[in-house]
């Protein structure tokens, strides 16, 4: 599964797609895919919340994700 990365999450990352198969099939769930990344990446538990997006479509915790699901994290945004 791809996942793409915007804003504060590119930051954390260093990269702005992040290339999720194999020992990662276990991800089932958008819940399941935000505690894997505050345990791979530790910044995001600084964020008050971050959205994601299965599909170009916003996603709660419980969805599932599929192998061939494009997914998005979008940081919260300030302005202006």
């Amino acid at each position: 599964m791809d996942v793409l990365l915007f804003g504060i999450a590119k930051d954390i990352v260093g990269e702005s797609r992040l290339r999720l198969e194999g020992e990662h099939e276990d991800l089932l769930s958008v819940g399941q895919l935000k505690r894997f990344l505050k345990r791979k990446f530790p910044e995001f538990s600084n964020l008050s919340s971050f959205a994601v997006a299965v599909n170009s479509e916003y996603a709660e915790d419980d969805v599932p994700l599929g192998r061939n699901d494009e997914i998005a994290i979008i940081p919260p945004v300030s302005g202006g």
